[in-house]
């Protein structure tokens, strides 16, 4: 998936150790998502900090949204876009070095992780430096993550083994388990998981913008 490419306290089961004392709220024009970051991936979360405090993303788009996959924003050619133009190439200049953190960070439903380039110009899979995505997603059947595990095998080089405790999430809460091992996940939506759900379900048009546009209208850090 290119650049143009609950979580509820119930379903919190990782390690404490992972999640940072810093979260951040976007306000959307649809509601509120609040993000906490993970202190298991430094050089994203200190890059969406500096990025959300120098005000990078006020007013920029969720340009790229997909129906039970994800939603995504951070293009900066965004914040003043004409209706109907494609967008998704816009970037501040710079990658970050891939940090994947499984089994601790995965792609379960309310997660959030960076874009990036495909492999074919990427085979390092560094992250995009400022376009960002929230899982959506589905479930998954226990049959349907036998042929996932298969198929990660063949992707990451056998580097990406779903856990238990990961084949539960798939199947209970959902998720997109074939983005593990290849997209950095930073962080996970503590509230507003409804407000994903209401903009994962817009109306888009050919280029999988949103025919009304969703905004960023300000991102604050929360210490």
């Amino acid at each position: 998936m290119k650049a143009k490419l609950w979580v509820l306290s119930a379903f919190l089961t990782l390690a404490s150790g992972v999640w940072a004392q810093t979260s951040v709220l976007l306000e959307t024009t649809l509601g509120n998502i609040q993000i906490r970051l993970s202190d298991e991936t430094p050089l994203h979360r200190d890059n969406f900090i500096q990025l959300v405090d120098e005000h990078f993303y006020d007013s920029l788009l969720f340009h790229r949204v997909i129906r039970n996959f994800m939603i995504q924003g951070g293009d900066p050619t965004s914040r003043h876009a004409e209706p109907g133009q494609e967008l998704g190439e816009g970037e501040v200049g710079y990658t970050l070095p891939a940090e994947f953190r499984t089994p601790q960070l995965y792609h379960r439903r309310g997660m959030v992780a960076m874009a990036r380039e495909g492999d074919d110009v990427n085979p390092e899979r560094r992250s995009s430096g400022c376009q960002f995505y929230i899982v959506w997603g589905k479930t998954f059947s226990s049959t349907q993550l036998e042929d996932m595990q298969v198929r990660l095998d063949t992707m990451t080089n056998h580097t990406v083994t779903l856990t238990p405790q990961m084949l539960s999430d798939y199947r209970r809460v959902g998720g997109t388990p074939h983005l593990d091992g290849q997209y950095t996940v930073f962080g996970e939506v503590t509230e507003g998981l409804d407000v994903v759900d209401r903009i994962q379900r817009v109306m888009t048009d050919d280029y999988d913008r949103p025919v009304d546009d969703v905004r960023i209208l300000r991102a604050t850090v929360i210490r």
